[in-house]
């Protein structure tokens, strides 16, 4: 059979007398060559053979700002049960979910998560809070770290670093104990962890390392293990939210355009008060922890028809991030269309925007130390900051006061050697003024003009993909994520893509990515084909040819001339996959006496790769095959089958011998190369 490149080729791990640098000479394994070309499988059975069964299905929505579970028994589906109602909070934020703020004593241990971590550190005297270890908006460090590993650090607010590994686990662990807890009480038993299916939800903009940190996260917390990785589901947030919309009916969302009331409102009530009233009702059914899911498919859905299109925007704390479906009848199943894309443009990004105000007003000199002398005290202000943040509305007239800590006016005095009120006169930023109760009063227009760069980077990416050509004809934008309650962000969605799509929030619009994560643990497999974030391939020599091949990439072996490096594609980034599609090559050893096999797994971001020494391609994982102690009398060509599947979150690869069954499998591992 001949290889795609030449008349045959051997795996780079080959033993290499050439004076050419080459991976090939690190292992010094003896190569193999391909038998057959690769071929696609759907491999339904693999999946239903490790299928396992749990009561109950736990998803963690991990955000960057808060944080929350909901779970669902198997046996009763449509009953989904959002957590119990969290101690604390703050007043003008709705506490469905808990601040993702996590706090270690002194000697590094776990103390609390939370509102219980955030008014413990607060109420700490200052010469003690500053030996706690205090960390809040940690997520994003995940999305932010190019080079991430098990080592990477994370800074708390004293400035300590600790494993970020460590924190996660620490997080994940106190959402396990609490929803066992929970299960537990509601059982009237002890529940079981074996009894639990997880699902971890993360934004699917996140590279592989993170998704995988994630996964490893989980592992040392006790959610699943390595040898049963079946128990925990890493989902895609806008993926859960797309699972969610489907079961939508019309007294669960409002409509920001126009075209038609729904959920009772005219077309002429603003956004702003359409949302309050949606709040109100929320609200008033706030008793009730349990939502209903229908099994049934939403009046929206049902105007959907085979092949139609719709964009799901998910805007978080941190990120923001967008898929492209199509729906596929008659089962309603989901077919990613367009790659998830999407950025840093979480309303964290409102957070910094106000930094940059008092570093302009009181100066960065002093916005540095205080954050650094003052930890407890600066997060008291952001808290303040938070509340008025989601006052702000495009219609609203009147001032909007933030509290200023006792302890910021008191230290900028000794700091500066005159008065907040003084900065703020000599700032020249006429749109902030002091009142005399302590506040800062910010104009309407000053507050809007904090979200103004953050709302403007995420039209401008929802712009850029609606000019994608697979992105032609949407029927609807669902936006969805904590974000997604602002009145700012609503209207200037719609009114840049109202004229294309109709704009669809749900309600509870904050808890859609929880409920979208439970389906989706009950029900894997409602979402058919993705798109490969990346390409993937192994490491081959080729027969070398003059001409074609640079010659700083020649071999010789045995008199044979090779081509060193080569990057054998197994699949392409942004090609699209089933579930559970398989891509299968066919091997056999270039020496017949060959009994240990190594292949070599790398990735890339780009699509047209040549050779596994470029830049950007990294390896990812080894399928290392022992064949030592099995019978000899096996056929010359012996073959060795390599299995990629795709289409799930995570990738797995499988090498076997076919003349003995005996095989190795590996998870793609992006931590640990």
């Amino acid at each position: 059979m001949k290889c795609q490149y030449c008349n045959f080729c051997f795996l780079s791990d080959a033993v290499s007398t050439s004076a050419y640098s080459s991976p090939a000479k690190s292992l010094g394994d003896p190569g193999i060559t391909p038998l057959s070309p690769s071929h696609i499988v759907k491999d339904s059975d693999a999946e239903d053979a490790v299928e396992q069964l749990f009561l109950v299905v736990v998803a963690i929505d991990f955000g960057t700002t808060s944080s929350g579970y909901a779970y669902s028994f198997t046996k009763e589906p449509e009953c989904i049960h959002v957590m119990r109602r969290w101690e604390g909070g703050d007043p003008g934020v709705s506490n469905q979910k808990t601040p993702t703020t996590i706090l270690l004593t002194p000697e590094r241990k776990f103390h609390s998560f939370g509102y219980a971590a955030r008014d413990f550190y607060h109420d700490l005297d200052p010469s003690e809070s500053k030996h706690w270890l205090y960390f809040e908006k940690f997520k994003m460090k995940l999305h932010t770290t190019s080079n991430l590993t098990m080592e990477t650090d994370l800074t708390a607010a004293n400035g300590k670093k600790v494993k970020a590994l460590e924190i996660f686990a620490y997080a994940l662990q106190f959402f396990k104990e609490q929803a066992l807890k929970e299960l537990s009480d509601q059982a009237g038993s002890d529940f079981e962890n074996t009894e639990v299916r997880w699902v971890i939800t993360v934004p699917a903009i996140w590279k592989q390392p993170a998704k995988q940190f994630m996964r490893q996260a989980a592992y040392k917390a006790g959610m699943a293990s390595p040898e049963n990785p079946e128990q925990l589901i890493i989902a895609l947030e806008p993926e859960a939210a797309s699972i969610y919309c489907r079961k939508l009916r019309l007294h669960q969302m409002i409509e920001l355009s126009s075209r038609a009331p729904v959920n009772g409102y005219s077309p002429s009530d603003t956004i702003g008060t359409g949302f309050t009233q949606a709040k109100e009702h929320v609200r008033r059914n706030r008793q009730s922890r349990t939502f209903l899911v229908e099994n049934v498919i939403g009046e929206i859905w049902s105007e959907l028809e085979e092949g139609d299109r719709y964009i799901v925007v998910d805007s978080g704390g941190g990120t923001v991030d967008m898929t492209v479906h199509q729906i596929r009848l008659p089962e309603g199943h989901l077919k990613e269309l367009y790659k998830a894309t999407g950025g840093p443009y979480g309303s964290l990004g409102v957070d910094y925007e106000f930094e940059k105000l008092l570093c302009k007003i009181f100066g960065e000199d002093f916005i540095e130390q205080f954050k650094i002398k003052r930890p407890a005290a600066w997060v008291d202000l952001m808290i303040a900051f938070e509340s008025r943040k989601r006052a702000a509305a495009p219609d609203r007239t009147n001032p909007l006061n933030i509290t200023l800590p006792f302890s910021f006016i008191d230290y900028y005095k000794k700091f500066r050697g005159h008065s907040v009120e003084h900065a703020l006169r000599k700032s020249n930023v006429d749109f902030v003024k002091w009142s005399s109760q302590g506040m800062l009063r910010m104009s309407p227009d000053a507050m809007n003009a904090l979200f103004k760069p953050t709302i403007d980077q995420i039209v401008q990416h929802l712009s850029d993909v609606f000019d994608k050509p697979e992105v032609t004809n949407v029927k609807f934008l669902f936006l969805v994520g904590g974000f997604a309650e602002s009145p700012l962000l609503q209207q200037a969605v719609q009114s840049a893509f109202g004229s294309r799509c109709r704009v669809i929030i749900p309600q509870d619009v904050g808890l859609t990515i929880l409920k979208g994560a439970v389906l989706f643990g009950l029900d894997p497999a409602v979402i058919k084909v993705r798109r490969s974030p990346l390409t993937y391939g192994v490491g081959v020599l080729n027969r070398f040819v003059e001409g074609k091949h640079p010659p700083e990439k020649l071999l010789i072996k045995d008199g044979t001339r090779w081509c060193t490096d080569v990057f054998d594609k197994f699949i392409s980034a942004d090609q699209s996959v089933a579930l559970g599609e398989t891509v299968t090559r066919s091997y056999t050893p270039a020496k017949p006496s060959q009994l240990v096999i190594v292949i070599n797994i790398y990735s890339s971001e780009q699509d047209n790769v040549s050779f596994i020494t470029e830049s950007g391609v990294k390896k990812c994982g080894t399928l290392r095959l022992d064949l030592t102690g099995t019978d000899a009398s096996v056929p010359n060509r012996r073959e060795i089958k390599t299995l990629m599947q795709f289409g799930d979150t995570e990738i797995k690869a499988m090498a076997i011998d076919v003349a003995t069954s005996k095989s190795v499998k590996v998870g793609i591992d992006f931590l640990n190369y």
